[in-house]
């Protein structure tokens, strides 16, 4: 299932291991992006820290982890082609995969439906 953070991440989780990406609205806002530094293997990360960061010709901007877990894989073509989180930010510009020991914590998260009425109300 698919859920999306009001920082503008998408995460999609399947059992306990969740791949992780910006959204399509984020990259947007972003422009160009040049630069993706991707986390180590085996990073711990909590619910809500920075995890990462993604540069664009306009700014950096940290990547928030919507849940907590270990990252156990990273994509490896962005270090290549950043530019794949512009051309598809939801799919194949996928950032990372987390592994949860437990049941992923989804409480705060955002449906599409109620990510897409925060956007719009952010004008």
């Amino acid at each position: 299932m698919k859920f999306y953070t009001k920082t503008h991440e998408w995460v999609e989780i399947d059992g306990n291991k969740a791949k992780m990406g910006i959204t399509d609205h984020a990259q947007d806002a972003l422009g160009d992006v040049v630069y993706v530094d991707l986390p180590d293997i085996g990073k711990e990360v909590k619910k809500g820290d920075a995890v990462m960061s993604v540069e664009s010709v306009k700014a950096a901007s940290d990547v928030y982890s919507p849940i907590s877990g270990k990252v156990v894989e990273v994509n490896e073509v962005l270090r290549d082609k950043p530019e794949l989180i512009n051309e598809d930010a939801e799919g194949k510009g996928w950032i990372l995969v987390l592994e949860s020991s437990d049941e992923p914590d989804t409480s705060d998260l955002l449906s599409e439906e109620e990510y897409k009425k925060m956007i719009q109300s952010e004008g």
